[in-house]
């Protein structure tokens, strides 16, 4: 019975020792220290020299950054667990050069863009973000998408390819009318509601 304790007792210290943590405060590549940025220990960044984040970032657990194409994510997004947030495609360039692409110096059909994401966007899970991606302040991106291209500012987006499928606008509006002491702090990084 003993022998079971104890396996038990290092089963839950190992468990406790490898589970994913939220990491508090990331130092940017410019050395600005992030306090209020979040970052899951589960989450693997690439190039993180080249990842711009803005303070009061969550970055949840199992996610993939690849900054190698510059990857920006504006203050005061959260960007859920499960999801990929890419600056380089080689999938074609794969496809195109078989046994040839390792080493290749310039593969035909690699891209490679810088992706931003706009200040207060929501990324759900399972999502992915493709290269070059541009999404607007305040976006909310539904679970299960794949967002490339433009974003428009305030847009809920949702699909494979992500469309545009309402505007985050309108549920401020009502968040807004049961607290309005939360005006001034809305206001402060959207601008005015328009009603």
């Amino acid at each position: 019975m003993a022998a079971v304790t104890w396996k038990r007792r290092l089963l839950a210290w190992w468990r406790r020792l490898v589970a994913p943590r939220m990491v508090y405060g990331w130092r940017g590549a410019d050395g600005t220290w992030l306090a209020h940025t979040r970052i899951g220990s589960h989450t693997d960044v690439g190039f993180a020299d080249r990842l711009r984040l803005g303070d009061h970032v969550y970055i949840g657990h199992f996610n993939v950054i690849d900054a190698s194409g510059g990857v920006e994510i504006g203050e005061g997004c959260q960007i859920t667990n499960h999801v990929s947030i890419l600056s380089h495609s080689t999938h074609h360039a794969l496809r195109v050069c078989g046994r040839s692409f390792f080493g290749h110096p310039n593969p035909p059909g690699y891209r490679q863009a810088a992706t931003v994401i706009g200040p207060y966007c929501f990324v759900g899970p399972h999502s992915v973000i493709g290269p070059g991606a541009r999404l607007g302040r305040g976006v909310l991106v539904k679970a299960f998408s794949y967002v490339s291209g433009t974003v428009p500012d305030f847009a809920i987006v949702e699909g494979r390819p992500a469309r545009v499928v309402g505007d985050t606008r309108d549920v401020d509006r009502v968040l807004l009318a049961h607290h309005p002491a939360a005006r001034a702090d809305y206001e402060a990084w959207a601008g005015p509601l328009r009603p």
